[in-house]
This record gives structure tokens, sequence and C-alpha cells, in this order.
């Protein structure tokens, strides 16, 4: 074998260790990604409920029927703001024509007494991510 032909052999070569490395590679940071994903989506929904009993738990309960200072948030999704037997509302709020979704909660915490103005709710939580994890864990308590 001549030495050029040598030289392309072990390029050759190389080059397929290097395909190889590569592809070997690919597939563990894809195998990876895969179990990181539920790891990241459980560190955000203990970070929502983390947030939630900071930001709201004073006064917003989950359970149904335990009205606070606001209503509780049970069955969330779908419901008429203003609507909670038994909760305080605003004016503003009951004549809002809110129904709760993930967007409408957004909008709201963003900044309630823009949203809303003479609502009661004076927090807000003007922090995308913040909301976010609040919303995805009262998804994940089945509010919304």
């Amino acid at each position: 074998m001549s030495h050029s032909q040598a030289t392309t052999r072990n390029r050759a070569i190389s080059a397929g260790v290097a395909t190889a490395f590569l592809a070997t590679s690919l597939a563990a940071l894809l195998a990876a990604g895969g179990l990181l994903l539920p790891v990241a989506a459980s560190a955000q929904q203990a970070d929502g409920e983390r947030l939630f009993r900071q930001r709201c738990g004073a006064c917003h309960s989950l359970e149904p029927g335990q009205n606070r200072a606001g209503p509780h948030l049970s069955g969330l999704i779908g419901r008429q703001a203003g609507s909670v037997e038994g909760a305080r509302y605003s004016a503003a709020l009951r004549e809002s024509a809110i129904v709760w979704d993930s967007g409408t909660l957004d909008a709201f915490l963003t900044a309630p007494r823009q949203r809303v103005p003479g609502t009661s709710m004076t927090v807000g939580v003007p922090n995308a991510a913040q909301r976010a994890a609040i919303i995805l864990y009262l998804e994940g308590t089945g509010a919304l």
C-alpha cells in the first residue's frame, strides 16, 4: 500500500469514527433531553406551587367552598369572574364578563387593576415566567 493510499484509508477511518461518535453523542443528547423535559416541567410545577403560596395563597384557596379574602380557585377554568357563591367581589369584577381560562388569567394577573379598573385584587404578577409557572401549577391541581 502506498503512502497516499494509507493516508486516504486513515482519513476514511477517522471520518467514520468521527461520524459514529457524533451520531452516538447526538442520540445520547436526545435521550437525555427526553429525560430532562419531565424534570424541567416538574421543577416549573414546584416553582409554581411556591409562587402560588407566596403570591396567591394568603387570599385564595384551591379547596372548593373555602373562600378567603378572595374566592377559592377550584374549578376556575370556564367560570365567569365574580360568580363564586359567598365570595366578596368588586362590582367591577362581577360586571367584567371575563370567563377564566389560561389566557384571561394571564392577562388579569399581569396587572389586575389595569385589566379590570375598580377590582379589589391588588396583587399582580408582572413577571411572565412567574405567571406561567403559577398557571401551570393551577392546571396541574385541576383548577384550570
